[in-house]
């Protein structure tokens, strides 16, 4: 058990380098399942969803070569349908993904339910229908997920009640190896669905229509190995950014895409923060003088507001003048942070899918647990934030998504020690 101990009250100020996406990088592994060869994969974070993933790959006959901390090579040439470790697969919620990759290139596969944070029912009823289209059998049984198409796949157009990250991604890591063309209709337009179409692409697949609610995929095309980069992580970008801002800092942020950030750059300007994005293609800057308005968020779909940063955008609005409300549209349970903020002297509301936050002076520093990835970012900033010492446990969760987040906290200034709870 690790905790994180922070001191309170210093300005965050500097530059730092902004990981590869976490959210990319858990769906490009498994799709290197696709090929019968090497992909080379660069810029991939240093996180233990990752980690994890790559110990299901070896244990079906994956090679894998690290080259530093961030680059790997995957040989996928003797990988063998075996049922991945039910302890590993309960630790990952990406590890539904091995269902598509599997299903597209053996024909059938067989994965435990996913794990991963708990913050409200996420359904793969969505997934299940876009295999079912696609000429698969599937079944539950005993906590098992059973996928198999005995005729082998072909593309069907498919519309989903719901534009599902999980499942567009999850239709079209099979769809890629499906006979004829497959359409996805109400598809999500999230950047990491665009990098692993870019990344099927470079593999020699087809994939059109990425970024938009329609996609079209050309099934059945010989693939091959590749090289590719992933792309920056929006949500360690945005977790930055508030954390700039609510420290009353000035941090450069290199390596991430502003066209991604549009929807929190918004809310931040709104609420008087400086935000400046002409710094350079791949770079932005957020500067504050602690002085913020409340703002109203709703929680969309990506272009809209990130549901993954709605949590540590709330405790920024713990402390703006005034009464903000949130609406979370995405996941009806991802406001249990909010009963720790209120330990450090915050004060909320919750009913249902909506938060009041009053905004209040100052945070004071306690012990607090985190619940889930997005809510122990939220802790840390609130630790960041509040006068005195704030001890967070639970910190294995914010591993799950952040590449040694307390190494760049202090880069930028942040008194903050990881240490066995």
């Amino acid at each position: 058990m690790i905790k994180y101990i922070v001191q309170g009250g210093t300005r965050l100020s500097g530059h730092v380098n902004i990981s590869g996406a976490k959210n990319a990088a858990v769906a490009i592994l498994p799709a290197s399942l696709l090929v019968d060869g090497v992909c080379r994969i660069e810029n991939v974070p240093d996180i233990s969803d990752v980690r994890l993933l790559l110990e299901i790959l070896r244990n079906m006959g994956a090679n894998i070569r690290r080259f530093g901390r961030n680059t790997l090579e995957i040989d996928c040439s003797h990988v063998r349908n075996a049922t991945a470790p039910i302890d590993l697969v309960r630790r990952i919620r990406a590890s539904y993904y091995l269902i598509g990759a599997e299903l597209g290139r053996f024909g059938h596969a067989r994965v435990a339910m996913p794990g991963g944070c708990n913050f409200g029912v996420r359904p793969i009823d969505q997934h299940i229908k876009g295999f079912e289209a696609l000429g698969a059998k599937v079944s539950t049984d005993r906590g098992m997920i059973s996928a198999e198409a005995p005729d082998g796949l072909h593309g069907a157009e498919i519309y989903l009640d719901m534009p599902s990250v999980g499942a567009t991604i999850n239709i079209m890591l099979a769809a890629t190896k499906a006979q004829g063309n497959t359409t996805i209709v109400n598809a999500g337009k999230e950047p990491h669905i665009v990098d692993l179409a870019n990344f099927i692409n470079a593999m020699g697949g087809s994939v059109k229509g990425a970024g938009t609610d329609t996609i079209r995929i050309r099934g059945g095309r010989p693939m091959h190995g590749c090289t590719y980069a992933v792309i920056p992580d929006q949500i360690e970008t945005g977790t930055l950014m508030i954390a700039a801002a609510a420290t009353r800092g000035d941090v450069l942020i290199r390596g991430a895409l502003p066209t991604h950030m549009e929807a929190l750059t918004a809310k931040l300007l709104e609420m008087g923060a400086h935000v400046d994005e002409g710094i350079g293609e791949d770079s932005i800057r957020v500067r504050s003088d602690g002085n913020h308005r409340h703002v109203n968020i709703k929680t969309l779909p990506y272009p809209g507001f990130p549901t993954d940063l709605q949590q540590p955008m709330s405790v920024l609005l713990s402390t703006a003048r005034g009464t903000s409300i949130i609406n979370e549209t995405i996941f009806e349970m991802r406001f249990k942070h909010l009963e720790e903020i209120r330990r450090m002297g915050g004060i909320s509301q919750i009913n249902d899918r909506i938060a009041i936050i009053e905004g209040v002076p100052k945070l004071v520093g306690c012990p607090v647990t985190a619940t889930d990835l997005r809510a122990g970012a939220a802790l840390v900033i609130a630790g960041l934030m509040a006068e005195g010492v704030t001890d967070i446990y639970n910190v294995h969760f914010i591993d799950r998504g952040y590449e040694h987040l307390e190494d760049k906290l202090r880069s930028l200034g942040a008194q903050i020690e990881r240490l066995p709870a």
